[in-house]
């Protein structure tokens, strides 16, 4: 039987051969290397939560996973002291038409993708929305409006998964930042202003938008700061 992690990443990844060698690649090494996602579900963070909502969703990634993992579960290939794999559904909206493009050339049907700005488009409701490295491209007015936003979207203790870096790392932080750019400069797309927060800054903004959360260090093998705050609706 393979290792559980080498299922899910197998699951995960194959269907992005149908969009192309980038996505294909881009897929394995980022589901490799990047701690949340196994974290996502060691944790069992999404566990009861039916509708996941992924902001700034990429290529689809996270509904990749979570589909694989289902998938591994149902086989028996699961790590004995995690939680059950969540049952959810997920949809996601993404700005950049390429990583659209190949959301929907991998997922087809099975992943509901919409091509919009996360800053105006309608989010409807979910159970949990999660936004991974995505709310310090928007300027601070436009993080706020995007938090009160998610939280009239979730019902009372509605689950927000927010990664961010900590602005307050010191060179940790300023690499992960440097890294950020040449990916977005690898994947096709020019280089953008960051607004960025320290761990106790993006708290604080949380609590002023309806949430009460916790920080967990999400750089597990890497030389990143980042943090994941899990937050719910208050």
């Amino acid at each position: 039987m393979r290792h559980p992690m080498q299922c899910m990443l197998d699951a995960a990844c194959e269907p992005y051969r149908r969009a192309g060698r980038f996505a294909y690649y881009f897929a394995r090494s980022k589901l490799r290397a990047d701690p949340v996602y196994p974290s996502i579900l060691e944790l069992g963070l999404l566990r009861g939560c039916d509708r996941v909502l992924d902001l700034g969703c990429g290529q689809g990634l996270l509904a990749a996973w979570l589909q694989a993992a289902q998938g591994c579960y149902r086989q028996g290939s699961w790590p004995p002291t995690w939680p059950a794999a969540p049952l959810a559904s997920t949809r996601g909206i993404e700005l950049r038409a390429r990583d659209v493009q190949r959301a929907r050339r991998a997922r087809g049907l099975e992943l509901e993708v919409s091509h919009a700005d996360i800053r105006s488009t309608s989010f409807g409701a979910a159970d949990a929305v999660v936004i991974l490295d995505v709310l310090h491209y928007m300027a601070p007015d436009a993080q706020r409006e995007v938090l009160l936003r998610v939280r009239a979207a979730l019902p009372p203790r509605g689950l927000l998964l927010l990664r961010v870096g900590d602005a307050a790392a010191g060179l940790r932080f300023h690499y992960g930042r440097w890294i950020d750019q040449l990916f977005l400069l690898l994947r096709g797309h020019s280089l953008a202003r960051q607004h960025c927060r320290s761990v106790a800054q993006w708290r604080t903004l949380l609590c002023e938008c309806g949430f009460d959360c916790e920080a967990r260090p999400m750089s597990q093998g890497t030389a990143y700061a980042n943090v994941l705050l899990i937050a719910h609706a208050t």
